[in-house]
């Protein structure tokens, strides 16, 4: 891959050759959808709709009575135009507890099933706004009630522990402190930079050493969707970027990975399943009981962007979030609070 490609242009690449390999499993017709779509969605998100597709047509092609002697393949629009309301209720039914095709028992709770009707409602009201479908059973169909999950994110404490194990490694394993010596310095620059700024894992391992802005305390990011923006860090993260860089510059970086910021071992951008390794890791040690991710740690720091300013509208904008109400929706438990703690502000009367 050449080198004069960004991060997120060379993942898009790969993406776009990766859905074309999924599209060949799936009806002819599909690629109509994956055209039409194209021009409003990221690829990662049209892979989602490949694969949720795909699980679609199996159980077509399995579980319905008119169309398992079929190919999914051979599977036409006028099939999908006669299916009625309860063969997509039995759909649900049916993704609640399945096999795949290497006999793998996969069940989804609600939140999957509620992606897979959806993708499964778009790809629907695509052929039938476009007339090449009569009827539009996906329509009818009630997604299911969600049940508000509870955020997970690490307390104040807990994220001064997590980074007291990333300096000293005091808790590892002997075979974990032999790497630990190695990559204690890059480690600590990544997790600062993440619980710091709240940028998300992909943005971070996206990063290149000239999008670090320390004139300005800021960072260069390509959002979803492909926005560039700065984003601005405090003195903490700027302190162990520039111990990191020092290193930085003595790694002679393998071929096509020159401009990267974080590298692996390998001296290779870093990955995002690398990255998610390296925050289970350390967060083990210090909250055992808390499945931490990289999305966690960006909880982590919205919740605390929100305590210190209680401007839901500037972390909205500090998390890329498109829509306040998705950021009104993650912080309600603690708006609700900052109701309460409001009670008595408002003096009616001198005491």
């Amino acid at each position: 891959m050449t080198s004069t490609l960004s991060y997120h242009q060379q993942k898009d690449i790969e993406n776009v050759k990766h859905l074309r390999d999924l599209i060949k499993e799936l009806p002819p017709f599909c690629g109509d959808f994956f055209r039409g779509i194209e021009p409003r969605t990221s690829s990662r998100t049209r892979i989602a709709y490949a694969y949720d597709l795909k699980v679609f047509f199996d159980f077509l092609q399995k579980e319905n009575s008119f169309l398992n002697k079929l190919e999914t393949k051979a599977i036409s629009l006028d099939h999908l135009d006669n299916l009625k309301v309860v063969d997509i209720e039995e759909y649900m039914e049916y993704l609640k507890y399945r096999f795949n095709e290497k006999n793998k028992e996969i069940t989804n709770k609600e939140r999957g099933i509620m992606r897979k009707i959806s993708s499964l409602k778009s790809f629907y009201n695509y052929y039938y706004r476009n007339e090449r479908l009569q009827n539009n059973p996906a329509a009818l169909v009630q997604l299911p009630k969600l049940h508000e999950k509870e955020i997970i994110r690490l307390d104040i404490d807990e994220v001064a522990l997590l980074l007291d194990q990333v300096e000293n490694g005091e808790a590892l394993t002997d075979k974990q402190k032999s790497y630990h010596a190695k990559t204690k310095i890059r480690d600590l620059a990544l997790l600062t930079l993440l619980l710091g700024t709240g940028i998300r894992v992909s943005e971070c391992v996206g990063l290149d050493i000239n999008d670090i802005d320390l004139k300005n305390g800021g960072i260069r990011i390509i959002r979803k969707g492909g926005k560039e923006v700065m984003v601005y860090f405090g003195s903490e993260v700027e302190d162990a970027l520039l111990d990191y860089l020092e290193e930085r510059k003595q790694i002679i970086a393998e071929e096509g990975h020159e401009n990267a910021l974080f590298l692996s071992l390998q001296k290779k951008r870093i990955a995002v399943r690398s990255v998610e390794n390296l925050v289970k890791k350390y967060s083990k040690l210090v909250t055992p009981l808390k499945k931490i991710t990289p999305h966690k740690l960006r909880s982590t720091y919205g919740t605390s962007l929100y305590k210190e300013t209680g401007d839901i509208y500037l972390v909205a904008d500090v998390l890329g979030h498109s829509d306040v109400n998705t950021t009104k929706k993650h912080y309600a438990a603690i708006e609700d609070d900052r109701r309460r703690s409001a009670r008595n502000k408002v003096k009616l009367r001198e005491s």
